[in-house]
């Protein structure tokens, strides 16, 4: 604050001789630099009229709230303004108070073009020094970096480099061939993108910066691709939604992760919709403390519901939720319940008291070597039982909407984990009535850094030294962001009729070694330095996974990111059996037992230990 008034202090005092010098120029250029002696006396005379006016003037335009390292065209068009209001008001003032003194009429058409030159020229030049541009092609300092991209994100960029000590800038790269050649911001515009090999070794880049955060992921994931392979470090802009939204400056630089290459593109919201279904109503989140259940809390609690209730059978998982998002939305009405989904009479409990309008039941039993042996009958009982305990308890408190979790793991299932929630999936159908509470059920793959995936398994034995251990040189899997998986479930839930399943497009399927050597080189090493070990598929494990069963196809919706699967259809009677035996609570099953029983209820189910 003390800083601050010095700084405006000195401001006005700059402005106040820049008034009085420009008032004294202006006689002498009138005069040729020869003043006689009586406009001696006359310019005197009006300087102590014209040097307070202008600076009450300069004031009252708020010439002083801004900072000079900041000024731009604004500042300057402020200036013009309020120099051109002074001068008239000089005149006005001289004239309506008959001061006995003689102004010639061309100082006071000089004044303001010699004061506006003053203190807009000032103030330039005092930016040009904080931003080393006086001197900066002379002084090059800090590591030379390319920045590949020329669109406002660039030159953005360019602005703050140029006052950085740890980097010197020394081209863009960009595929608009109209900037090709040009120069912005003193910069020049190299060539395009692919030909960053030649610009990095002609220049001795070793690192550059990623400043397209509009384009397309493919575009992103291409351009790193080829930094990676000439051994290029590259870092990245911040997502364009957080330059929008103003959470991120544009130097708020960051290391290229693996969602960006996948080279997927933003999912676009019904955001007019979602605030439908989500705003000032009560949510649950079952299985809120997991990888989906605590994103789809974060994107929830983005429409202001009117409560959010987070349900988890995990103390510490539901802990962690709660010390971030009390911290981050500390306006919102947030219920942290601790209960399992296999409790009755605890449901009960909340249903009653929190009167959900909506529910997404991401709570499951998810790791496939765990629940295939001696976890099955768990595994049924959690996703079968579990499933069904809440959606009827749903039911029975009129809830509007019950979104399901499901997974790609239950088509054509080869293991416990899939076939449990392939059954959840038919038990969320067969409640399904023609009125009341309605049921979507959402199908999709693995989620990037989820708990239990294979991605912070990886970074832990590259942070070992190694090595890698892959199932399968050819196994391959579905991809996408948690956040991206979180949307997407929010978009069904609202465009659901009830009954379906959506399918989530996880485009091109993604082979685990591939990921392995991604992840290898994004933690600054070579394959030569991190070993890649291959220990042979595990129990219920299959080299690839599948989003639709082979009896089953696809219908499209309006948005394109996501398709209805057409299964075949239910016996209420059928379902019926299948929760007597899942509800099954005076004895347990062995794995054989449940593995033998699950074929009868999903023919289609076929285990095997090492799956193809």
């Amino acid at each position: 604050m003390i800083k601050s008034r010095i700084n405006t202090g000195i401001a006005i005092l700059h402005d106040v001789a820049a008034a009085a010098l420009a008032w004294g120029c202006a006689y002498l250029l009138r005069f040729n630099f020869e003043l006689p002696p009586h406009f001696q006396g006359e310019f005197w005379s009006t300087l102590v009229w014209v040097v307070p006016l202008q600076s009450a003037v300069f004031w009252s335009f708020g010439l002083y709230r801004g900072i000079w390292r900041y000024a731009s065209v604004a500042d300057l068009r402020r200036i013009f303004f309020a120099v051109i209001a002074a001068t008239a008001l000089i005149s006005l003032i001289l004239g309506l108070f008959r001061v006995n003194v003689i102004v010639p009429r061309s100082v006071l058409v000089i004044d303001p073009i010699l004061l506006i030159l003053v203190m807009g020229g000032s103030r330039l030049l005092y930016r040009m020094w904080k931003e080393n541009l006086l001197y900066g092609g002379f002084h090059l300092q800090g590591e030379p970096v390319l920045v590949l991209g020329a669109g406002s994100a660039g030159i953005g960029l360019a602005k703050e480099l140029a006052r950085s000590s740890e980097w010197h800038q020394v081209g863009f790269l960009d595929d608009d061939a109209h900037k090709q050649g040009r120069t912005l911001n003193g910069i020049k515009v190299l060539g395009k993108l692919n030909s960053l090999p030649y610009w990095a070794e002609r220049l001795g880049v070793e690192q550059v910066i990623v400043a397209i955060p509009s384009a397309p992921h493919q575009v992103r994931k291409q351009v790193i691709d080829l930094a990676n392979q000439n051994g290029i470090k590259a870092q990245m802009v911040p997502a364009f939604a957080d330059l929008l939204s103003g959470r991120v400056a544009i130097s708020q630089l960051r290391a290229v992760e693996l969602d960006d290459l996948l080279g997927r593109d933003p999912v676009q919201l019904d955001d007019i919709g979602l605030h439908e279904l989500l705003t000032d109503k009560t949510v649950l989140v079952t299985g809120a403390g997991g990888s989906i259940g605590s994103e789809l809390c974060r994107q929830i609690a983005r429409f202001s519901p009117k409560k959010l209730v987070l349900f988890d059978a995990s103390e510490f998982a539901l802990y962690n939720i709660e010390q971030e998002l009390n911290k981050t939305f500390p306006e919102l009405d947030l219920i942290f319940l601790a209960g399992d989904v296999r409790d009755a009479a605890r449901l009960e409990q909340v249903f009653a008291e929190c009167q959900p309008s909506v529910v997404f039941h991401a709570a499951a039993y998810k790791h496939v070597p765990l629940m295939e042996t001696h976890n099955a009958w768990q595994a049924v009982r959690n996703n079968v039982y579990g499933t069904w305990q809440v959606a009827q308890c749903a039911q029975r408190h009129g809830v509007e909407k019950f979104v399901l979790i499901s997974t790609d793991k239950a088509v054509n299932p080869t293991n416990v984990m899939g076939t449990t929630k392939r059954l959840a999936e038919m038990v969320c159908q067969g409640l399904q009535q023609t009125s009341g509470t309605r049921f979507v059920i959402v199908r999709f793959g693995n989620v990037l850094g989820s708990n239990g995936s294979v991605i912070p398994k990886f970074r832990e034995q590259i942070a070992r030294g190694g090595p890698i251990t892959v199932t399968h040189p050819d196994i391959t899997r579905y991809f996408m962001s948690i956040p991206e998986a979180a949307q997407l479930v929010m978009q069904a839930g609202l465009m659901g009729n009830g009954g379906e399943i959506f399918v989530l497009d996880m485009g091109e399927p993604v082979k685990i070694v591939d990921l392995a050597r991604d992840l290898i080189r994004l933690s600054g090493f070579k394959e030569d330095d991190i070993k890649i070990e291959f220990s042979g598929l595990r129990p219920g494990e299959k080299l690839y996974e599948e989003l639709l069963a082979d009896n089953e196809h696809t219908m499209p919706t309006p948005h394109p990111k996501l398709r209805i699967a057409q299964v075949r259809g239910l016996n209420a009677e059928w379902v019926t059996e299948l929760l007597a035996w899942a509800n099954t609570s005076d004895r347990t099953w062995n794995d054989a037992e449940v593995k033998q029983r699950l074929q009868h209820w999903v023919p289609e189910y076929t285990p095997t230990s090492n799956a193809h």
